[in-house]
């Protein structure tokens, strides 16, 4: 083996990981749970294997694709905030074409398995939340506040896609046949307003935590001018307590059972105590507090109504 080739081998495992660090791995994977776990509550969706790691992949690939488009769109911003100036695209690592090329196909790709595997609404679904992620949202964040309760649309179309590419069925006055019985359909539609409302907590926990680096690159994520204030943590409040009359939604339409139900409204009370906590405080430890809850909160709640599906 000559010299160049040993030397050219050790590029490879480079490349795939930054075609990794291009798609957040981390936080597609929490998006895509959120989808997987719809899929599964779908009252016609039994559990099939083969079923769950194609919409893991087709999901993971429309959501690497959006998050490469950002990273592609933000490259000047990524590179003077520490935490992301050593991301591919931001770093010269890798070209912004490379970037669109990876982004491209990604999306194609895992709209077609979306499509072809599932359904076609599902997909359209799939393609809309990356286009209103990359194309919308992202270039809206150096301008307004705004951005993050438009960012929350595409955060929360994961639950719906699933949920569509279970059923074929998007309205929620729709209903879903099963061994002759019909059932609402509804129950997407309740996925998709838990993880709505449940991201702006999450997210102002996180721009709060980060202000400094977001600010340094005029990310405007906080819903006060002045940052990190009174106003923040009461907004945490108001979408943390809104969120318990809508845990209480899955019962009501019988997709999930009592013990979930309990399970939902003590872990929505939770976070909800937590912010309570962040508007006595005023510091980034309890912001944090917020953060660490909210990413607990979602998976518990999913999980619980999965276990307990009626």
């Amino acid at each position: 083996m000559s010299e160049t080739t040993q030397q050219a081998i050790p590029a490879k495992p480079s490349l795939i990981k930054d075609y990794l660090q291009l798609m957040k791995p981390s936080l597609s994977i929490m998006v895509v749970f959120s989808s997987v776990i719809s899929y599964l509550l779908a009252p016609n969706v039994l559990f099939d294997w083969w079923q769950i790691v194609l919409l893991f992949v087709g999901g993971m690939l429309v959501t690497g694709s959006a998050n490469t488009i950002n990273q592609v769109v933000e490259k000047d911003t990524d590179a003077v905030m520490k935490r992301t100036a050593s991301r591919p695209v931001a770093s010269g690592r890798m070209t912004v074409q490379h970037g669109w090329t990876f982004a491209i196909v990604t999306g194609i790709v895992g709209v077609l398995i979306l499509g072809f595997f599932f359904n076609w609404l599902s997909a359209a679904l799939g393609a809309f939340s990356l286009v209103l992620y990359a194309f919308i949202y992202t270039p809206l964040k150096r301008q307004s506040a705004i951005a993050v309760f438009v960012g929350a649309f595409p955060g929360a179309l994961p639950c719906l896609i699933g949920w569509v590419a279970g059923t074929n069925a998007f309205y929620p006055w729709e209903e879903v046949l099963v061994a002759g019985e019909s059932y609402t359909n509804l129950g997407g539609w309740v996925l998709f307003g838990l993880q709505f409302l449940w991201q702006f907590p999450h997210f102002w926990a996180i721009a709060w935590v980060a202000h400094r680096d977001y600010s340094t690159a005029g990310f405007k994520l906080l819903p006060s001018d002045l940052g990190p204030t009174k106003f923040t943590a009461l907004q945490t409040i108001v979408y943390a307590l809104l969120l318990v009359p809508i845990g209480i939604l899955p019962y009501y339409i019988n997709m999930s059972g009592i013990t979930s139900l309990y399970v939902v409204l003590i872990t929505n009370l939770f976070l909800v105590f937590q912010c309570f906590r962040l508007y006595r405080e005023m510091d980034v430890k309890a912001a944090r507090r917020v953060m660490f809850s909210s990413y607990l909160h979602l998976p518990v709640v999913l999980l619980a109504l999965l276990l307990d599906k009626v």
